[in-house]
């Protein structure tokens, strides 16, 4: 075969990184939910982790969105999605600092370098 041989021929499709990560989420969230339904209805938790995979078929809720996106007291970046299969940023983390000991509200604000 000559090179113009090989630009003749027909170039092979490959999906994309993002396709084969949305295919590989699908297919574990079809397994989740498989694994749920295989078992009796009393004891479906409809939350646990396939490998160290974690996934939440539950209907999401403001506190459990809170406990894993804004969760300023969880050491983790990486949290468990609110629902679904994998994983999500916790963004008080990724903003970094922490919050007082008092929490909100419990004494005067106090003024930060660089803000206004």
């Amino acid at each position: 075969m000559t090179s113009t041989d090989r630009s003749d021929a027909r170039p092979r499709t490959r999906p994309s990184a993002m396709r084969r990560v949305r295919a590989v989420g699908l297919a574990l969230l079809v397994v989740a939910a498989a694994r749920e339904l295989a078992k009796p209805s009393a004891t479906r938790t409809w939350h646990g982790t396939l490998g160290p995979v974690p996934y939440d078929l539950r209907r999401p809720t403001l506190a459990r969105l809170r406990e894993r996106v804004w969760n300023h007291d969880d050491p983790r970046l990486i949290t468990p999605r609110v629902f679904g299969v994998g994983w999500t940023l916790n963004l008080a983390r990724l903003v970094g600092g922490r919050r007082r000991a008092g929490g909100a509200g419990s004494g005067p604000a106090q003024k930060v370098p660089g803000t206004f």
